[in-house]
């Protein structure tokens, strides 16, 4: 797909994470997978702030191109796109109820059907590690095995799709499973 388009995705999807309550401030961060790496969002940047130009090219190996850094996150989207070559998109989120959770240190046991929906019978979270750590990427690759969402201990949340729409909208179902298990 065109880069142009892409950012322009992602930048959508940036918006509507914050517009969904997925998400508050510069908190969490999206990327898309592209011919030449991924694109992800900018560092402690304001998504209403933000323009298509403004999303950071990373390549694989980690160097990035763009007006401003990428997200501190970048290593984890970059192993979950190597590691995982179905996913097109990846979203991490600080919602409400999703790090509720997180900072308890607690996963999701298969207490309703659409736990399944996320590629296994629970949903793991991977143990605490620094933000923007490759210690923290390895703890969430593990995390993820056979699932494509996760929480990350005392942080949030993170999914992955096939693509940026799909992926938003499993962050979406996921934050509202997050909220019926703590009400449950």
């Amino acid at each position: 797909m065109n880069e142009n388009v892409l950012r322009a995705g992602l930048l959508a999807t940036a918006r509507s994470m914050a517009s969904s309550g997925l998400n508050a401030g510069t908190a969490g961060n999206a990327s898309v997978r592209c011919a030449r790496g991924f694109l992800i969002t900018p560092s402690g940047r304001s998504y209403e702030d933000c323009t298509d130009s403004d999303m950071a090219l990373v390549a694989m190996d980690g160097s990035w191109q763009g007006p401003y850094a990428p997200s501190s996150e970048w290593r984890i989207h970059r192993d979950i796109l190597a590691a995982h070559p179905e996913a097109g998109a990846v979203l991490h989120a600080h919602s409400p109820f999703a790090t509720t959770l997180a900072c308890l240190r607690r996963g999701i046991p298969a207490f309703h059907y659409m736990i399944a929906r996320f590629g296994g019978d629970s949903i793991r979270c991977a143990p605490y590690a620094t933000f923007g750590t490759q210690a923290l990427s390895d703890a969430a690759l593990t995390a993820l095995e056979g699932r494509n969402a996760c929480l990350l201990a005392n942080h949030g949340m993170l999914v992955f799709g096939s693509v940026l729409r799909s992926s938003l909208a499993l962050a979406i179902e996921f934050e509202t499973l997050c909220e019926q298990y703590w009400r449950a």
